[in-house]
């Protein structure tokens, strides 16, 4: 468990499949709208899979997937460290809530854990957060951690099959020393 603020980073357990899968069909108009995989017809059977996955993923070493929760164990919205590129010590941040719980910091205080986590334990030098460019909630989130705009990088994701431009902010070894300076 890797506390956040006001809330708590852990791996998923089965027993979070209704909690999840119940969260996700409550966003689909948020976090559907950027996250295909966020559909109206979400169960629990796919939360399962998707805990089996960060279950091998974590053992491979390849991403640390995490759930959000707040201080009493209610389910909040999920974040990870994602898509390693071990050679140049990179990787992605992504975060989602469910929409009952948006706009009280939730996804800020996972992405200042998991910067942590990236930058000081598992040694990275760099951790980007890749956001599509009228994904102003989560645009707003990654400024709001202090990740440093870097550029807009043209067809950078897919959203829903199509190529969307994307807001590359990131942080860095560096900039996590000079924080704590």
């Amino acid at each position: 468990m890797i506390p956040a603020d006001r809330f708590v980073l852990r791996p998923y357990v089965h027993s979070d499949a209704a909690e999840m899968s119940a969260a996700v069909r409550e966003s689909t108009e948020s976090v559907g709208r950027w996250m295909s995989w966020a559909r109206a017809d979400f169960g629990e059977y796919d939360a399962a899979c998707w805990f089996d996955r960060c279950s091998q993923f974590r053992a491979a070493g390849t991403a640390h997937e995490f759930g959000i929760f707040d201080l009493d164990g209610k389910f909040v919205g999920g974040c990870g460290l994602n898509q390693f590129c071990m050679a140049n010590k990179l990787c992605n941040l992504g975060y989602w809530v469910r929409r009952s719980r948006q706009r009280h910091g939730a996804a800020t205080a996972a992405v200042l854990a998991l910067r942590k986590l990236g930058l000081d334990r598992l040694g990275l030098a760099r951790i980007e957060i890749v956001v599509a460019v009228d994904n102003v909630a989560s645009i707003g989130v990654a400024q709001k951690a202090g990740a440093a705009h870097e550029c807009i990088a043209k067809n950078r994701l897919q959203v829903h099959g199509r190529p969307t431009s994307a807001h590359v902010f990131a942080f860095t070894a560096e900039t996590e020393h000079s924080l704590c300076a």
